[in-house]
Formats: C-alpha cells, sequence, structure tokens
C-alpha cells in the first residue's frame, strides 16, 4: 500500500518501512565512516532498543565495535493495513544488516519492565551470547507497572511546588503561544519517579548478575537529560528531575553491586534531540527548534548517532574519564557551552509566531520528527506501493 504521513499532535500514526531502513543504514554509513572503535564492547544488551538514543547505541556497538546485540523494545507489528510502529522497522533493519555482517542480533518485543521479559532475555543472552559486557538501558515510557506489587504508575511531566508558564510552539501551526502547567501532587512525584527512575534498571541489573550473564568488568549505561534554564521548572526541576535523581541514586547503587566482578554503572547525559518522547514536552521543541540554528552555525550540531559514537569511542571505551561533580559523563557538552546558550535565550527572547521561521529551524525541526518515522527522506518514491 502507499503509506503516507498521519500525525495527530506529537504523535505520527503511520511509519514507511522503507524510511524506517534508509534511516538506520545512514546511521550504519555513519559509523562505518567513522571508525572502529579500538577496545569496544562484544555483547551488548539494549533495554529500550528501537528508537532514539537507544537504536543508536545498538547501531555503535554492531557496527563500530563489532559487538553481537541483543535489543529489548515493545513495539507494534502490522496489522490488516495498519503498518508496523517506526521502531519495530528500524529493529527488523538492524537485524537484517547486522547479520549481514555475520553478527548476532536478537530482538525481544514485549514490556521490558515485566518479569516475563527479563526472563526471555536472559533466555536469548545464555543460548546466542553467553554473558554480556554491556549493558544500555535507554528506556522511555508514560507507564510502568510494577512486577513485585502489580500497581501500575503513570509519569507527568509538571513542575514541583507551583505553576508553570511560558512560551511554546505548536508544530504543525507554527504558532508561538504560552503554556501554563499546575503543580504536581505527591502522587504523580511518586509515580513519575517510578516509571522514569532508577529502580527498573536497578532490577534488570540484579537479575542479570544473579542469572550469572554478566561478564567480568560489565559495564552499564543509563542515558539522562537535564537541559538548560529555559526548561528546567517544567524539566530538571520538575517530576523528570526527580526521575533523574532517582537514576543517579541507582548508579551508585548498581556500581556497588557490580563491584565483585569489577563492573560499573555509568550516566550520560545526552543532548536535546527530535524523539516521540521530547515532541510531548511542553517548551523543548521551540527551544529544540532554536538551538538546532544556534548549533548548526557554530557547526556543533549532532544528533543521536553522532553522540552515542562520541560517547563509545571517547568515555565508555576511550580515554576520556571526565566526569561532572555528580560524576555523570556529559556528552550534552556542547549544548550547555556559554555561547550556545546566550545565543539560544537571545533568540528565544525575540522569537514569535511571525518571525518564527526566520530566527529558527522550526523547519529542520518539523522534517527531523517526520524522519523518526521514515518520511521526508531523500532517494524513497513515497508514492510507490510498499509491503506492510
Amino acid at each position: 500500500m502507499i503509506i503516507k504521513p498521519k500525525t495527530r499532535g506529537f504523535i505520527c500514526l503511520t511509519a514507511h518501512p522503507v524510511g524506517c531502513e534508509r534511516n538506520v543504514a545512514e546511521q550504519i554509513a555513519y559509523v562505518n565512516r567513522s571508525g572502529t572503535i579500538d577496545g569496544g564492547p562484544k555483547n551488548v544488551l539494549i533495554i529500550g532498543a528501537s528508537t532514539g538514543y537507544g537504536l543508536a547505541s545498538r547501531i555503535v556497538a554492531s557496527f563500530g565495535c563489532g559487538a553481537n546485540t541483543v535489543g529489548v523494545f515493545f513495539e507494534r507489528l502490522a496489522d490488516g493495513d495498519k503498518p508496523a510502529s517506526a521502531g519495530w522497522y528500524n529493529s527488523t533493519a538492524l537485524k537484517k544488516y547486522a547479520e549481514k555482517e555475520g553478527l548476532i542480533a536478537e530482538n525481544i518485543n514485549g514490556d521490558a519492565f515485566s518479569d516475563e521479559v527479563k526472563e526471555k532475555t536472559i533466555e536469548a543472552i545464555k543460548s546466542k551470547l553467553g554473558q554480556v559486557d554491556c549493558v544500555v538501558y535507554s528506556l522511555a515510557s508514560p507507564k510502568r507497572t510494577d512486577p513485585r506489587t502489580g500497581e501500575t504508575y503513570r509519569s507527568v511531566l509538571k513542575p514541583i511546588g507551583g505553576k508553570f508558564k511560558s512560551k511554546t510552539v505548536n508544530v504543525d501551526s507554527g504558532e508561538i503561544g504560552d503554556v501554563e502547567i499546575e503543580s504536581a501532587t505527591a502522587e504523580e512525584i511518586v509515580g513519575t519517579v517510578k516509571v522514569m527512575g532508577g529502580e527498573d534498571w536497578e532490577l534488570w541489573m540484579q537479575t542479570l548478575l544473579r542469572e550469572n550473564v554478566l561478564s567480568d568488568r560489565a559495564k552499564t549505561v543509563a542515558y539522562s537529560y537535564l537541559g538548560p534554564k529555559i526548561t528546567k521548572p517544567i524539566y530538571s526541576e520538575g517530576t523528570i528531575g526527580r526521575a533523574k535523581e532517582d537514576l543517579d541514586r541507582a548508579a551508585d547503587a548498581i556500581t556497588h553491586m557490580l563491584a565483585n566482578i569489577g563492573g560499573r554503572a555509568h550516566i550520560s547525559v545526552n543532548k536535546a534531540v527530535v524523539t516521540q518522547a521530547s515532541s510531548a514536552i511542553p517548551v523543548v521543541p521551540l527551544y529544540i527548534a532554536i538551538l538546532f540554528r544556534v548549533m548548526r552555525e557554530k557547526n556543533l550540531h549532532e544528533g543521536c548517532i553522532e553522540q552515542m559514537y562520541r560517547l563509545f569511542k571517547n568515555h565508555l571505551y576511550g580515554s576520556d574519564e571526565s566526569v561532572d561533580t555528580d560524576g555523570r559523563i556529559r556528552i550534552d557538552n556542547l549544548e550547555m557551552r556559554e555561547d550556545v546558550q546566550e545565543a539560544v535565550i537571545e533568540i528565544w527572547n525575540k522569537a514569535s509566531t511571525e518571525n518564527l521561521r526566520g530566527i529558527t529551524d522550526i523547519d529542520a525541526y518539523r522534517k527531523e520528527f517526520l524522519k523518526l518515522f521514515g518520511f521526508g527522506i531523500g532517494g524513497i518514491d513515497y508514492d510507490a506501493d510498499v509491503s506492510l
């Protein structure tokens, strides 16, 4: 059938299989051009492996390090005339390209928070890889059911201690207006920490260690984001910020847990990029549209694949051991440069509906958003019939 993008707010309801495969192929090509990462991992588990930073991590591990991988994700298969989700097509393409290179690429589709998926993953590691020497934790979800209690928690994007009011942009219409968000309740804070904090990462590492599928000196890394002053009230000082604090706590607990095998847990604070999750956060799309403009003008712009290659090559498996005062790797160092943030704030203060296209990269933002779902990629005939 012929597949066109169908969007509703920050959600794209369709995905193009050929476009998604091309998107994966382009990221693989970047890694191949960038060169082999010496001393990289050989067997890697990626939890949250189908889009964004998780997908980019899997591509870097496979094609930059020559690693076998197990990828865990929760994606929708094609159903009748409804395409599969972009993450499903991404993961299918990754598996195809990895196996062409003689690499193992096992895909596990299901709820990564559940005991069932953890058990399936253990079985796959034991039967295919034996052990893993690197675990990437890259989950983003609106809800989580605690496997121990059966209680379901939901995450929210809200400030703490008062209302938040700021600029935002309607990405579809290009209209800039104000957004006001009520302060989170105590229950909402707890729920967000339960979903987006470090508890599930700990459970994964406990399970992997108990089942003896972690090799000596195994590393694990979870991804975080702090952001600038503009987004602090809704992000780093809000409910998500509390969850990220819990992620820091979990990193310390996991490092202690892995001490007997010489392992270590890392937090990597990454740059703002266009993802379906970030598109849902008020204020963030406008900030990213401005950030793209500034960083491109300064020749500093990076997407997921460039950052993950830099993370693996320079930090996780390189000589750069620099961390911030809280012990976190800062891949967002280019975004947070003083000159970059000063330029962003200057444009932010001027931005209006009338000048949006002239002083920001809102068109590039829209293009990157559609690219997540396989649309707007050069060399593809979007009027051609494709198999779902």
